[in-house]
């Protein structure tokens, strides 16, 4: 669980990194983004934001906003509903994003998992994304991504998004943000 402030100051610095980007969103936008830190409690080394333009029965496009060094933990998106999972392509738009994704492993890889979550990350063939980059993702590929230094700001376009249904290698990630309303921070 992350606090109401802690999520308002992620937002914030993700509607900064998409103007940095030069990508334009609106006030409803901005109250719409998300801010996941997947029930770890450490947004900072794990956790992502994100803004959801559409998402339809065939279609979904999103902004996804990586502080940097933050990490998206690894997961993959599975068949659901009669559908073979989500095929998704990730265009950097600025900074640097890494990808890893099954394959032959990287001899230097450029990223490491959060302290303590090492044992949850398994596929390791990197991918190096800078601005205008892209790369897709086949139904049911475990995958995760890293940005570098500077932070990250990628687009994703893919079939229909089901978060609900992603399966991630932590058993001890929760996929929906809990935030404490609570404005002190308690419990």
């Amino acid at each position: 669980m992350i606090s109401k402030a802690e999520y308002e100051r992620a937002a914030g610095r993700a509607a900064e990194m998409l103007r940095q980007a030069g990508i334009a969103i609106t006030p409803e936008e901005r109250s719409r983004l998300e801010v996941a830190d997947f029930g770890l409690g450490q947004l900072a080394q794990s956790g992502l934001q994100l803004l959801t333009y559409l998402n339809t029965e065939r279609c979904c496009a999103k902004e996804l906003v990586l502080a940097p060094r933050q990490t998206c933990p690894e997961h993959r998106h599975p068949p659901a509903g009669g559908q073979p999972g989500k095929e998704e392509t990730f265009r950097c738009r600025w900074g640097t994003v890494y990808v890893y994704v099954p394959g032959h492993p990287a001899q230097a890889p450029a990223c490491r998992p959060p302290a303590g979550s090492e044992a949850y990350y398994t596929v390791w063939h990197e991918i190096r994304l800078a601005p205008g980059q892209q790369y897709t993702l086949a139904p049911d590929t475990r995958h995760w991504f890293q940005a570098g230094d500077q932070g990250a700001v990628v687009s994703e376009f893919s079939t229909r998004s089901t978060d609900e249904n992603d399966i991630f290698t932590d058993p001890r990630i929760v996929r929906e943000p809990r935030v404490d309303e609570d404005p002190v921070g308690g419990a």
